[in-house]
């Protein structure tokens, strides 16, 4: 029987490259040659390719003490949590209102605002200029328009004037412009968004050239084009029964995701949106006893802690709440034939602290960014797959 060490390095690349990351990552620390193949920049892993599955990342931030701070990353493709080490907080005492992530990287956004790639060593922070209005709690975009290096558009939030927040600024939509270190003052969100223009009652995506911002209670909905800087007109968009939900930007269409009432009772459903017409379709309902198994309780406001967050083909479900240790399930959305598949997620792994606010959101992964780090980065990374 030939022996892998005998294999041509093509061969062993692309036996390798069929592994999930987790597997990836011990398998770097074999031997000079595995490493050298698997850390190469051009190593065609699952996550580096066009349908990869996104990773699914929880932040727990804790008021009081950061030493209770805690975060996971939940792999799709080998179904297993992660508990990060603790240099995934690249921000000293991160405040949660501040706090956020999205695709791929960490964020602050006052009273500086920084960013952090995600599973890199603690050393990779950048502080841009300042924001021309300071805020908290805004929605937050990453896309790359004809460059590799990432722009960042920052919508909404609230301004804090001395210990006071300022309820009637209407903040400007900024754009990070990363080759002249500036921020872009855009038109701002629509004035219908004023009685709530946080994350705490918005969500946004980010598809087709278009920043979608959308009311999780209120159904109002508009686009901000990326390339025109010009908002769309306002519209509602409230299928029947539906208490509050979440847009997502999926791999080919935007999906409405939310808690609906009918005389059947409660479902958590998702609604394929037209981008064009703002006109809706039911791809889904979540199974009654997926749903129920979020919860622990019969309340009537039980489903207010349901969050929803995806990325590419999969849409995550979870319930923010401690008692359960923030249970989740999965939907896969198939782009061929719009199948969708749900299932449970793995419990946390043990000890779960518990915490005053939870960051969420998916991101695709770089296997290359993990392992460059050199002997220290791999160590740091071999510790969060332990």
């Amino acid at each position: 029987m030939t022996e892998f060490s005998s294999l041509s390095s093509d061969l062993t690349e692309h036996i390798l490259s069929l592994l999930p990351i987790p597997t990836l990552i011990i398998a770097s620390t074999v031997c000079k040659i595995w490493h050298s193949i698997i850390s190469s920049p051009t190593f065609p892993s699952a996550s580096s390719r066009p349908h990869s599955r996104p990773w699914f990342f929880l932040y727990g931030l804790h008021n009081t003490s950061s030493k209770n701070h805690q975060s996971f990353a939940y792999d799709p493709l080998s179904d297993i949590w992660f508990r990060l080490p603790c240099s995934s907080f690249p921000f000293p005492s991160p405040t949660s209102s501040s706090f956020l992530g999205s695709h791929g990287f960490l964020f602050i956004t006052a009273p500086l605002f920084a960013f952090s790639p995600i599973l890199h060593r603690f050393s990779n922070i950048f502080t841009t200029s300042p924001l021309n209005y300071s805020r908290v709690n805004p929605l937050l975009g990453v896309f790359y328009a004809n460059s590799d290096k990432p722009r960042f558009i920052v919508v909404g939030g609230v301004r804090f004037i001395g210990n006071l927040v300022d309820i009637e600024e209407r903040l400007a939509v900024e754009i990070y412009d990363p080759h002249m270190d500036s921020w872009e003052i855009c038109p701002p969100l629509p004035a219908d968004f004023r009685s709530g223009n946080s994350s705490s009652s918005l969500s946004s995506a980010l598809f087709g050239g278009k920043f979608y911002v959308f009311g999780i209670y209120s159904c109002f909905v508009s686009s901000f084009d990326l390339e025109k800087r010009v908002w769309s007109e306002v519209q509602t968009l409230r299928p029947p029964g539906v208490i509050f939900s979440f847009m997502i930007s999926c791999r080919d269409r935007l999906v409405l995701a939310g808690i609906c009432n009918s005389p059947q009772g409660s479902s958590f459903n998702l609604w394929r949106i037209d981008e064009n017409t703002m006109e809706f379709s039911e791809i889904a309902i979540m199974p009654q006893d997926l749903l129920y198994s979020l919860f622990d309780s019969d309340e009537d406001d039980k489903f207010a802690s349901l969050k929803c967050v995806g990325l590419g083909d999969l849409i995550y479900v979870f319930n923010e709440e401690y008692h359960k240790r923030y249970p989740a399930c999965v939907c896969e959305v198939s782009s061929e034939s719009g199948k969708c598949n749900w299932r449970r997620v793995p419990r946390l792994p043990t000890p779960v602290n518990k915490f005053h606010k939870v960051i969420s959101f998916c991101s695709t992964v770089s296997l290359y960014n993990m392992l460059r780090g050199g002997e220290e980065g791999v160590d740091e990374v071999q510790a969060m797959s332990e």
